[in-house]
């Protein structure tokens, strides 16, 4: 269905708070157990693929165009017509205006099928998009085309460079060497027929050339097979048959949707990154809501959790970054721009790595959370073990592990740095297979909370409780992270093949 009769049509969904609270309230869930699954189990990226490609339709037909101007209109009047001055529409099951269902449904079953509705510009029409590579759809089939006239000027730039101010200094000079060599390293390998997931894995630890990092976290997550000859058709198939479990989830309108769950996750799709213009942009909203919708209907056992919202925005912006030009903004580029076709694939893809991700975590997010009251004990028995004078200090002000940490297991600290600082974080997650996510993570949350000792030793429990749920990173830079994920590294090997020494958790 097109943003705006989405947006009208749940305008008091959106106003309704009483349940999305997550951070005074985290037990909400909205769990819910549901016979239907739309989209099949995939475990083996490299079985062989069957189906045929995806082919987005370009330009939507002049009727679905204007049967949406027509609902758009119809909503509007109604909208005017109320006497409070505010829309009278409500759900679906409040509706009694003058808007035909069938009509909705239609919509939704058509704009199921892309994510883009209403006409094309010319431009669109032409191939010629502001901002877009001018072989972004021969990307679409094959990513390895990342890599076609691309430089280690134009992939790496500055972005790696830290410590130096000008550019004759002889430490930036021996910086861009190495980053020039690592950068061949990553070219070389992806270019193999066969890439080694355990020598990308290692060259990667230490951060992914923004240019190359959309292929290289597909591999890496497990999505995109390592055999070179499997790969474009594997995306293909996976692609299709994600569009088809939209196309099929959504072929009723709103009405035929799980109303629960697709409450929880309209309202709180808004509350994504909400200062960042990407995220705040109707359609990328809407491709937001279809991926959390149908994950949770395929997921019944946990359903949608708050805090899954923020897990998908590192793919999808990252996937974003594939296809439009290097000297481009990702966090406000109108994704609204690109063809159809391509904002299908960059769903789809943050839909199967999501899925990915969530599938070594899902004990996160099953009933009473299990995963992150078990990672919450081993953070607290890890901070006893490594910086006892701060624990007896938490302990003393009746601070409990739980009422801070929570949300950072929950979100993976995405509330406590920014977008881009996470994912350079979760280039070096992906690295540490299979649990990169939750052993690994648990080592940087021990790192990030003593990295505030001194401070907090020195506040009291109302002090610490604010502090530590508005952690004073804005100023941070690349560096920070990089210090973060070493003294987690450091952390990590010292205690995790010992387990006796956090009082015998595992």
């Amino acid at each position: 269905m097109d943003p705006a009769s989405w947006a009208k049509d749940h305008s008091t969904m959106a106003n309704d708070d009483d349940d999305s609270n997550y951070d005074n309230h985290p037990e909400l869930s909205g769990y819910q157990t549901l016979p239907a699954q739309d989209i099949k189990d995939d475990p083996e990226p490299d079985a062989t693929p069957t189906g045929t490609p995806v082919r987005a339709t370009a330009d939507p037909s002049n009727a679905l165009s204007g049967t949406l101007r027509t609902i758009d209109q119809r909503l509007t009047t109604r909208k005017d017509a109320g006497s409070s001055g505010t829309s009278s529409l409500t759900s679906p099951q409040q509706e009694t205006g003058p808007v035909p269902t069938a009509a909705v449904k239609e919509v939704a079953a058509v704009a199921a099928t892309s994510p883009v509705s209403g006409s094309v510009s010319a431009e669109a029409a032409s191939g010629k998009i502001e901002g877009m590579k001018l072989n972004a759809r021969s990307i679409l089939q094959d990513p390895l085309l990342i890599l076609r006239g691309l430089d280690y000027e134009k992939a790496m730039g500055d972005l790696y460079l830290v410590g130096t101010e000008h550019q004759e200094d002889q430490a930036y000079s021996l910086q861009r060497s190495k980053q020039k060599g690592r950068f061949l390293k990553f070219k070389n390998m992806l270019q193999l027929p066969v890439v080694d997931l355990d020598v990308l894995r290692k060259i990667s630890w230490s951060g992914v050339p923004t240019a190359i990092r959309p292929i290289v976290w597909q591999l890496l997550v497990g999505y995109l097979p390592c055999n070179s000859d499997r790969r474009n058709l594997a995306l293909e198939r996976k692609r299709k048959e994600y569009q088809d479990g939209v196309q099929q989830t959504f072929s009723r309108g709103i009405e035929g949707l799980d109303q629960t769950i697709w409450h929880q996750v309209f309202i709180d799709v808004p509350r994504t990154n909400p200062k960042m213009a990407l995220f705040q942009n109707q359609t990328t909203q809407r491709c937001l809501e279809r991926i959390l919708y149908c994950w949770a209907i395929r997921h019944p056992a946990s359903s949608y959790v708050q805090g899954i919202n923020d897990l998908v925005t590192p793919f999808f912006l990252v996937f974003l970054t594939a296809y439009i030009d290097e000297d481009q903004d990702p966090e406000s580029y109108d994704i609204s721009l690109l063809p159809p076709e391509i904002l299908a694939a960059i769903e789809a893809d943050s839909y199967w790595c999501l899925s990915k991700l969530l599938d070594g975590i899902q004990d996160n997010f099953t009933h009473a959370q299990p995963g992150i009251q078990r990672q919450i004990g081993k953070l607290r028995d890890l901070i006893c073990r490594i910086d006892a004078p701060l624990a007896a200090h938490l302990q003393s002000e009746h601070v409990e592990f739980i009422q801070f940490s929570f949300r950072w297991m929950n979100c993976l600290l995405m509330r406590e740095v920014t977008l881009q600082h996470t994912i350079r974080m979760w280039d070096t997650y992906l690295t540490e297979h299979p649990h990169g996510f939750s052993e690994f993570h648990l080592y940087v949350c021990a790192a990030f909370l003593t990295k505030w000792s001194a401070e907090l030793q020195r506040m009291e429990f109302q002090e610490i409780m604010l502090f530590l749920q508005d952690v004073p990173t804005d100023d941070w830079q690349e560096k920070d992270i990089e210090l973060l994920l070493s003294e987690a590294f450091m952390w990590k090997s010292l205690f995790h093949s010992s387990p006796m020494h956090l009082g015998g958790s595992k």
